[in-house]
């Protein structure tokens, strides 16, 4: 009975069923992608750290740059820009930093905004089938006349589109909520990157203030 019930929905309502089917479509077109690219970009970064630190001490860029490749993935292009920043522009290596950094956070919100948007479109989009649905209904009992058996049938069907609507959201909404995790995670990387290279930068400073102070004296 469910499923000719859910057959007879299909039938009858698919002008308002088609925009939520897209929705679900488009749904889990973004969550494949984005579980592919940040499986491909993922990296734990805790033993790479201490390979950076010990490159930086000894100031050997190459090093530093051949860790960065063996790394691979946006953490790795991260670790690029920071290296050349650090050779080029010291002085304004913070906010040179935060625009590649949030060059790279675009990159991994990609399709994020899409998944947000299904979340708050999806239920309004399964109500407005369901008093479509039930508008009908009552126009046909308006025709046909009082049939209890008529108005059960046709309460289920339209409330289907709100279960529709319902599920798909609520499952955007939980993959939106889990990505945005998820790069918040990345962003945590990238700021500790900059952390590291700001040590340095901070440190040469210190020495270079400490020697222009023991030639004054």
């Amino acid at each position: 009975i469910t499923m000719e019930l859910f057959l007879e929905s299909i039938k009858m309502d698919w002008p308002v069923l088609t925009p939520i089917f897209i929705c679900s479509i488009l749904t889990i077109a973004v969550a494949i992608n984005r579980f592919c690219y940040y499986k491909k970009n993922d990296r734990n970064i805790g033993e790479f750290i201490q390979t950076l630190q010990k490159a930086l001490v000894k100031n050997n860029i190459g090093a530093a740059q051949r860790a960065s490749v063996q790394l691979g993935g946006i953490i790795s292009e991260m670790v690029d820009e920071g290296l050349r920043i650090y050779t080029e522009q010291r002085s304004g290596f913070s906010r040179a930093y935060d625009i590649s950094s949030s060059l790279a956070t675009r990159k991994l919100e990609k399709g994020l905004t899409i998944l947000g948007t299904v979340g708050g479109v999806a239920p309004f989009l399964g109500l407005f089938g369901t008093v479509v649905r039930i508008l009908y209904t009552f126009q046909d009992l308006a025709v046909q006349g009082n049939q209890s058996a008529a108005v059960a049938t046709g309460i289920a069907s339209a409330l289907i589109a709100t279960a529709f609507g319902l599920g798909v959201a609520i499952v955007a909404v939980v993959l939106y909520n889990y990505f945005q995790t998820v790069v918040s995670r990345f962003e945590s990387d990238f700021k500790l990157i900059k952390l590291v290279f700001l040590s340095f930068i901070d440190s040469d400073e210190e020495v270079k203030v400490d020697e222009s102070g023991s030639i004054a004296l």
